[in-house]
C-alpha cells in the first residue's frame, strides 16, 4: 500500500471528492477506507430516513388492522447495523410536503424505539440539523424524541397540526438540545385556540436556549413574546402574526422590545397589526426591519395614507435611528396611488443603506420627489421602488440626480418615463457623471419609445450594466435594449483592448 494512504487524513480527503454512489464499494474495499467513507456516506441523509429503514432486514414489520407492527423483536444484528450507520449522520432532511412516506419512516423507527435498549438520544448522538416537514402524529413526536441530542444546533420543525402528542416533546426541546443556534417553528393550520394551547410549550423550552441566535416563529402570546425578548444571543428574529387576532388592538401591557437585534422580520395581516405590535414595544434596536403584509388596506385612498403615515411615525418612536441600516415594506396592497412624500419621514434613519419599497404601493414620484427621498442617504447601496406604477414617473432627469445623491448604489429598482428625454445630451448623458457598481438595472413597467437612444444613456450612465430587466412590460423594445447595451459593452472593450496593446 502507498505510504499516503496509511494516513488518515489523506483518506478522509479522498473520501469526501468520491462520487456518493461509489461510496459503498470504497467502504468495502479495504479496512483503512471503510470509516472514512461511511462517515461520508452516511453523513447527510436527504432523503429522509429510507436509507435507514432500507438496511432493516425484510419482513421485521407488518400489518395488523390497517397498522404497522413489529413481526419479531429485533435481534443482536439489527441493532449493531442500525448503530452503525445511525451514529454517523449528522443531518436529516425530510421534506417531502408531508408525504405519507415519511410518515412510515418515522413510525418505522418509532417501533424500533419502543424495544430499544438503550435511550432514544442514542440513535443521532451526532445530528446537528433537522429539517421536517411533517403532518405532526404520535409517530412524529416519537422520532423528534430520538432525534432531539444535545449535538442538535439547527432545527426546522414544520407540520400540519400540532397534536396532544408533540407538545410534551417540544417542552423538552430546551433540555435536550440546549446548543441549538438557528431554529423554525411553523404549524400550518393554527387557529387562535390553538395557538393559545401549543404556545407555553414552546415558550418553556426558550429559557434554556442561551445560544439560540437565529429564529423562526408565530405568535407565542404576550408571555412567549417576553421570553424572546430575554433571549441572549438572539440576532434573528422572524415572526409571523398572520394567524393571530391578539394584535387587533394595542395590549395592556407594555413590553420591553428588542435590544440588540440584526434582523427582524415582521409578518402581519395588516398595517394596523404591525403598528399596534410596534406600539407594545419600548424600543427595537435593528439594523434590519422587514415587513411583509398579507391583506390589502382598505378604505379610501386618504385613510389607506394616513394609516402608512401613522405607521412610520410609530417606526420612527419606537426604533433606534442611529442603528437601523436596512428597510423594507412588502406586498403592501395598496392599489392607490401613494406620493413618494410619505416616506420621507424615514430621513430619521440616516444611516439608512437600503430601502425596499417592493409590490407595496402605487407610488407617484416626480423627478423632484425621488431626489428630495434619497437626500438624507449618501450611504444608501439599495434602493428597490415599486416598479408597477401608473402614475406620475420620474424621468432620466431624476435617475441622474439620484446617481449624483447615492454615489454608492448597486442595487436599483424603479419605474421611470423613458419617453422623456428632453435636455439629456446622448453624448454625456450624465455629465460626466456615472455609476460603475451596477450591472442589473430593474425598471419594471417603464414606458419607451427609442430602444437606441435609451440605450445610449443608460450605457453612458451605467457603464458596466449588463441587462435591464423589465419584466413583462414592453418586452420586444427592452430586448432590443439589451441587445444594443450588449453591443456597447463588447466596442468599449474591444476599445479597451486595443489602447492596451497600442501601449505595449
Amino acid at each position: 500500500m502507498h505510504p499516503a494512504l496509511q494516513n488518515l487524513e489523506v483518506i478522509c480527503t479522498i473520501s469526501l471528492y468520491v462520487e456518493h454512489r461509489t461510496l459503498p464499494a470504497l467502504a468495502s474495499t479495504c479496512r483503512e477506507f471503510e470509516h472514512p467513507a461511511l462517515n461520508v456516506l452516511w453523513k447527510d441523509l436527504h432523503s429522509g430516513l429510507s436509507p435507514l429503514v432500507n438496511c432493516l432486514p425484510s419482513g421485521l414489520f407488518g400489518h395488523d388492522h390497517g397498522c404497522l407492527v413489529l413481526e419479531k423483536p429485533p435481534d443482536g444484528k439489527v441493532w449493531d447495523t442500525l448503530f452503525k450507520y445511525a451514529s454517523r449522520v449528522h443531518s436529516i432532511t425530510m421534506t417531502e410536503s408531508y408525504h405519507s412516506l415519511t410518515s412510515l419512516e418515522t413510525e418505522c423507527l418509532s417501533l424500533l424505539m419502543l424495544s430499544c435498549p438503550s435511550t432514544p438520544a442514542s440513535f443521532f448522538p451526532k445530528l446537528r440539523k433537522l429539517t421536517l416537514h411533517d403532518n405532526g402524529t404520535r409517530s412524529t413526536a416519537e422520532f423528534l424524541r430520538m432525534a432531539f441530542v444535545p449535538s442538535l444546533v439547527e432545527l426546522d420543525l414544520q407540520i400540519i397540526s400540532a397534536s396532544s402528542n408533540i407538545l410534551p416533546v417540544l417542552s423538552s426541546l430546551g433540555t435536550l438540545c440546549p446548543h441549538l443556534q438557528r431554529m423554525t417553528v411553523k404549524v400550518a393550520h393554527t387557529r387562535d385556540d390553538s395557538l393559545r394551547k401549543i404556545s407555553p410549550f414552546i415558550t418553556q423550552s426558550f429559557s434554556q436556549l442561551h445560544h439560540l441566535h437565529t429564529l423562526s416563529v408565530y405568535d407565542l402570546g404576550h408571555k412567549g413574546m417576553e421570553c424572546l425578548m430575554q433571549l441572549p444571543a438572539l440576532r434573528s428574529l422572524s415572526l409571523d402574526l398572520t394567524t393571530s387576532s391578539s394584535w387587533d388592538f394595542v395590549p395592556r401591557a407594555q413590553f420591553p422590545g428588542f435590544q440588540n437585534l440584526e434582523l427582524l422580520n415582521l409578518s402581519a395581516r395588516t398595517i394596523e397589526h404591525a403598528s399596534n405590535f410596534f406600539r407594545s414595544l419600548r424600543i427595537v434596536r435593528s439594523r434590519w426591519i422587514s415587513f411583509d403584509f398579507t391583506s390589502k388596506v382598505a378604505g379610501p385612498s386618504s385613510n389607506g395614507s394616513a394609516m402608512l403615515s401613522q405607521f412610520l411615525a410609530i417606526l420612527q418612536e419606537k426604533c433606534d435611528n442611529d442603528k437601523l441600516e436596512s428597510f423594507s415594506l412588502i406586498q403592501l396592497g395598496k392599489e392607490e396611488p401613494t406620493e413618494l412624500a410619505i416616506f420621507t419621514s424615514l430621513h430619521v434613519f440616516r444611516n439608512l443603506t437600503q430601502l425596499v419599497i417592493e409590490e407595496a404601493c402605487n407610488i407617484s414620484a416626480s423627478d423632484e420627489e425621488l431626489c428630495q427621498l434619497v437626500r438624507a442617504w449618501p450611504k444608501l447601496q439599495v434602493l428597490q421602488l415599486s416598479t408597477y406604477n401608473t402614475t406620475t414617473l420620474p424621468t432620466f432627469h431624476g435617475l441622474v440626480g439620484l446617481l449624483r445623491l447615492c454615489p454608492s448604489l448597486t442595487s436599483l429598482s424603479l419605474a421611470i418615463d423613458a419617453r422623456t428625454l428632453d435636455g439629456i445630451n446622448l453624448k454625456s448623458p450624465g455629465s460626466g457623471l456615472c455609476n460603475n457598481h451596477i450591472k442589473y438595472l430593474a425598471l419594471g413597467a417603464s414606458p419607451m419609445k427609442s430602444p437606441v437612444k435609451v440605450a445610449i444613456i443608460l450605457s453612458g450612465l451605467f457603464p458596466r450594466l449588463e441587462k435591464v430587466d423589465s419584466g413583462f412590460s414592453n418586452v420586444r423594445r427592452w430586448t432590443m435594449v439589451n441587445d444594443f447595451l450588449s453591443g456597447f459593452r463588447f466596442v468599449r472593450e474591444q476599445r479597451i483592448e486595443a489602447c492596451v496593446c497600442s501601449n505595449l
